[in-house]
C-alpha cells in the first residue's frame, strides 16, 4: 500500500489507554488527507501494554510496532519511529491523547510549504504548575534556539522524513525538533491544535525534567549547532 504518512506513537505504561488509542486512530485514518498508517514504539513498557500493541498490529494492516528491550526515554522512541518509518512524511502523537488525531489534517494542510509543522496546543487542560513550568521551559528553550516556536513540548507534528533521518538525536532533543529542521535550512510552522485532560495512566514528566531538564539540554543544543555539518550536492559524476 502506497502509505505517505507515519504516525509514531511512543508508548511507556499506557495499557489504560491503548484500547481509545485503536479506536481513535482508525477514526483518523478514515479521514486522513495522507495515505497513513501507524507506528507503536514501546519504550520497555511493564505493564500490559505490548500484549495490547502486538493484538492491534495483528488485527489492522495499518498499524506495526517496534519494542525496546528496555526504557530508553522519549527521545530514543522518536528517534526509533524516524529510522524506521519508511514514507514521505512522519508524525508523532503522545499515547495519552491528549492531543486529538484528526488535528493531524491541520498540520497535513501546510505541509506543502513547510518541512515540519507542529501544533500548539490551545486552552491547554492541564494543572498550574506543568502549565507555568512548560511556559518557562518554553521561554528558555526559544531564547536559546531563537526558533520562534511557543511550544515544542506539542505531542502533534508532522516532518519531512528524510530530514527527520537526518536530526542526531540525543535525551532531550525531542524539544529541539524544530530548531534542528532549522539547522537544514528547512522551514517550520506552528498552529494551534486541541488540547484535553489526561484520562487514564500518568504522566511521565515532573517538575525536574520540565526545567532542569531542558535546560541543559539547551547548552547541549547550542554545542551541537556550531558544530553541525549540513552540505548539499550540486554535481555528481
Amino acid at each position: 500500500m502506497n502509505f505517505e504518512l507515519t504516525i509514531i506513537i511512543p508508548v511507556y505504561n499506557e495499557e489504560g489507554n491503548l484500547e481509545r488509542v485503536h479506536d481513535e486512530m482508525n477514526i483518523f485514518l478514515k479521514i486522513a488527507k495522507k495515505k497513513t498508517k501507524i507506528l507503536f514504539v514501546n519504550d520497555g513498557s511493564k505493564d500490559n501494554s505490548q500484549s495490547l500493541i502486538e493484538k492491534i498490529s495483528t488485527n489492522n494492516e495499518e498499524f506495526t510496532y517496534i519494542s525496546f528491550e528496555k526504557n530508553c526515554g522519549l527521545s530514543a522512541a522518536v528517534k526509533a519511529g524516524f529510522d524506521y518509518a519508511d514514507t514521505p512524511w512522519v508524525g508523532y502523537i503522545d499515547a495519552d491523547l491528549q492531543t486529538a488525531p484528526e488535528d493531524f489534517n491541520i498540520l497535513i494542510d501546510l505541509t506543502p510549504e513547510y518541512d515540519l509543522v507542529t501544533g500548539v496546543r490551545s486552552n491547554r487542560k492541564d494543572s498550574f504548575i506543568k502549565n507555568m513550568s512548560s511556559t518557562i521551559a518554553n521561554g528558555i528553550r526559544r531564547a536559546f534556539t531563537d526558533d520562534g516556536m511557543d511550544d515544542t513540548g506539542c505531542p502533534l507534528k508532522i516532518i519531512r522524513t528524510d530530514m527527520a533521518k537526518k536530526i542526531p538525536m540525543f535525551n532531550g532533543l525531542h524539544r529541539f525538533l524544530p530548531a534542528m529542521i532549522l539547522l537544514q535550512n528547512g522551514k517550520i510552522k506552528q498552529t494551534p491544535v486541541r488540547h484535553f485532560p489526561r484520562v487514564a495512566g500518568e504522566s511521565k514528566f515532573n517538575l525536574w525534567n520540565r526545567l532542569l531538564g531542558p535546560l541543559q539540554d539547551c547548552f547541549a543544543y547550542l554545542w551541537m549547532k556550531k558544530k553541525y555539518i549540513n552540505y548539499r550536492v550540486a554535481k555528481q559524476g
